[in-house]
């Protein structure tokens, strides 16, 4: 009966090791796994898209094509590697910031995008689509809390 009990004891003690040490582990990994990397993109609506590229480009001096523009640049901690960020205009009736009102959305450039998706999902973030997956790179749509549509890349550079 002793053998038992203590059979019992050591059981349940492991159990509850087990569950509090994955419970710290999966923490630890969640505040170590590195998120947003950098800003990958500006996308705006306006009345007139071509007109407004146009005068980025006369005023401002942006390389604006019918898409925008991408700036490239070189990354801060692996000056051998390079990244990109977008700046796109999009007519009033875009269906591409959908569910968001807003005029706009940011696109952020981040690192293992599956694994950030579990993570999201566990804080009930609102996940608009399913990963979407280009040459270029992943995709996702998120809300933040007030309704702004987020777009995360994870890019194959």
């Amino acid at each position: 009966m002793l053998i038992l009990f203590n059979i019992l004891i050591i059981n349940t003690i492991t159990q509850l090791f087990s569950s509090v040490f994955i419970s710290i582990f999966d923490h630890a990994i969640r505040l170590n796994m590195k998120k947003v990397t950098g800003l990958g993109g500006v996308f705006f609506k306006c009345d007139n898209p071509q007109g407004m590229n146009e005068w980025y480009t006369k005023n401002l001096g942006l390389p604006t094509s019918e898409y925008g523009v991408t700036f490239e640049w070189r990354q801060a901690d692996d000056p051998s590697k390079t990244g990109s960020t977008s700046w796109c205009t999009f007519p009033q009736d875009t269906k591409y910031f959908n569910p968001s009102a807003k005029p706009f959305m940011i696109n952020y450039r981040v690192e293992n995008i599956v694994a950030l998706v579990d993570e999201l999902k566990k804080e009930n973030v609102t996940i608009i689509d399913e990963i979407a997956e280009y040459d270029y790179g992943k995709f996702v749509h998120v809300l933040d809390p007030e309704g702004n549509v987020i777009e995360l890349w994870e890019p194959v550079d």
